[in-house]
């Protein structure tokens, strides 16, 4: 029997003073209904959505367990575009595994990245961030994974415990079929505290300062033959996408 610790919530209301203080804050589904102005059937709405994702081609582990899509935004203040398409990329600093390459993934179907839940998610996590760290716009890039257990194990983290290479970090728990495992771990950059847990409750999220806080979720295996996780990830940079200010 494997020890699961549950998530230390915290309330919406704290979760700015939490990730000024402690680095991060994790909402539940509620909370995140209610920083989207909605109810949180618009949220769940969205989740038939990860049925719809194509192979990830860039696993250089080998592995055949993830599938992605990913898009990029620009929030600034109340406005929110959508960017042209483009590759995700980062650095040999912050992903040992993947870094130096472009990595091009289809984009997020237009009726998902369209709809007005999706508009008010962007924005209202840019409006907590910018009450953080004041920057404006914010470069958000998307990425929905779903992680199987089709080749017995899955790695939700496959480069290990990092950090992004951006200023903030939301990592949304989307689904959990027949698996163990995945549990979320995050721990201060400079500094010994760090907490583990199972993030289970679908649309609850982990909000990370990525320029304080190294995170990763540790690897999934299939209790049934259905076996996956799904997760959307929103990482929010000023200046400018990783890649652009590194070619400039």
């Amino acid at each position: 029997m494997v020890a699961t610790f549950s998530a230390p919530f915290t309330p919406l209301e704290a979760a700015l003073t939490a990730l000024r203080e402690r680095g991060y804050a994790v909402l539940t589904p509620e909370s995140v209904a209610e920083l989207c102005g909605g109810p949180l059937a618009e949220l769940e709405a969205l989740t038939p959505s990860w049925d719809d994702l194509p192979p990830d081609e860039y696993l250089r582990d080998g592995g055949r367990y993830r599938r992605r899509r990913h898009s990029c935004f620009v929030v600034d203040g109340p406005r929110i575009a959508q960017a042209p398409h483009r590759a995700h990329w980062q650095s040999l600093d912050y992903n040992a595994l993947h870094g130096g390459m472009e990595r091009w993934f289809e984009p997020i179907r237009p009726d998902i990245a369209g709809r007005p839940v999706w508009v008010r998610l962007l924005g209202a996590l840019g409006e907590r961030f910018s009450a953080v760290r004041p920057a404006q716009p914010w470069y958000v890039e998307a990425h929905q994974f779903r992680i199987d257990t089709s080749d017995g194990i899955g790695r939700p983290t496959p480069e290990g415990a990092h950090r992004d290479g951006v200023d903030f970090v939301a990592v949304f728990i989307v689904g959990r079929h027949g698996i163990k495992g995945g549990e979320t771990r995050v721990f201060e950059a400079n500094g010994p505290n760090g907490q583990r847990f199972t993030l289970d409750a679908p649309w609850s999220v982990l909000l990370l300062d990525d320029t304080r806080m190294i995170h990763e979720s540790t690897p999934i295996q299939p209790l049934d033959a259905t076996g996956h996780r799904d997760t959307l990830v929103l990482t929010y940079r000023s200046g400018a996408f990783q890649g652009e200010d590194a070619q400039t």
